[in-house]
């Protein structure tokens, strides 16, 4: 167990609050929906899909949260305009929680947040992410749009360097203020399984020098391995993800965007069992502090 030497920022975003020392808030976690090929989805460019079965994971996401009390947010996924406007308007009518706005394409993305300052959304809104590939209309959308939450994605080629991520957060976090997002989510980036250390590395390191919330889709380290399936099985590849959903937790990490919403029954345990430790170890003062 480790405390962090910076002051550590808590952001409380539609009543969820992000951040801090370990132990001190409960992780966020952030389960996909609507993503490419997701089943309740029969028609992406529409923006079609079954709503019962929508509600029905939203749902139990939300059950989970509310006894292990780790925020269940939902990162929205869309490949069309039309569509993830579509999700956005039916995620919202759920809850009043925030939600994740997140797409390949910065047209989508851009439509989404519109849609979401007319309808009064904005302060619901987590833009995910800017990143070194951000064009200047993304960032004068979201300063028009009013919005104030947002992923810092420290997407880098030097994949295997912690140092690399932190100097883009460096570089990225200026650009962001200026677009009016001031409460800034880091994502230490995971593309593969070698990337989830330097990632973790970057969590502490970021976390201990800058106090910005930390956290990574650690889910793609496990989506992106060829053949484990094929190895290990489908128990194996569940075994795997899980693992590597934990990793960043361990290290810190404030949230995760651990892929799949229908995988929440697995990770909100686990999730929370990590969490407990830390809260009773940051409760007793047990933590030891980070000279790095």
């Amino acid at each position: 167990m480790f405390r962090f030497k910076a002051d550590q920022k808590i952001y409380e975003i539609a009543g969820v609050k992000v951040g801090g020392q370990p132990g001190e808030v409960p992780t966020m976690l952030v389960g996909s929906m609507f993503y490419q090929r997701h089943k309740i989805v029969s028609d992406e460019k529409a923006g079609i899909f079954d709503k019962d079965a929508a509600e029905g994971l939203v749902k139990k996401q939300e059950e989970l949260g509310d006894i292990t009390k780790n925020a269940p947010v939902v990162d929205i996924i869309g490949s069309n305009p039309n569509a993830i406007i579509k999700y956005v308007d039916f995620i919202a009518d759920l809850n009043d929680k925030p939600f994740f706005v997140d797409s390949a394409s910065a047209d989508v993305k851009i439509a989404a947040i519109k849609h979401a300052k007319e309808v009064g959304l904005e302060k619901r809104v987590i833009y995910n992410s800017v990143s070194i590939e951000t064009k200047e209309n993304e960032l004068t959308a979201l300063k028009e749009c009013d919005i104030d939450a947002g992923i810092l994605l420290t997407y880098t080629k030097d994949l295997m360097r912690s140092s690399a991520r932190e100097k883009k957060v460096e570089e990225l976090m200026p650009k962001m203020l200026d677009a009016g997002v001031d409460k800034i989510l880091v994502d230490t980036f995971v593309m593969d399984v070698p990337c989830l250390t330097p990632s973790s590395k970057a969590t502490i390191e970021i976390k201990n020098h800058k106090g910005l919330p930390c956290g990574t889709a650690a889910h793609n380290a496990v989506s992106t391995w060829k053949g484990l399936k094929g190895m290990l099985g489908k128990e194996g590849v569940k075994a795997a993800d899980l693992t590597a959903n934990l990793l960043p937790v361990t290290a810190g990490a404030d949230y995760v965007l651990y892929g799949p919403i229908e995988n929440c029954g697995n990770v909100f345990p686990a999730v929370f069992t990590i969490d407990s430790s830390y809260k009773y170890a940051y409760r007793m003062k047990e933590s030891l502090s980070l000279d790095i």
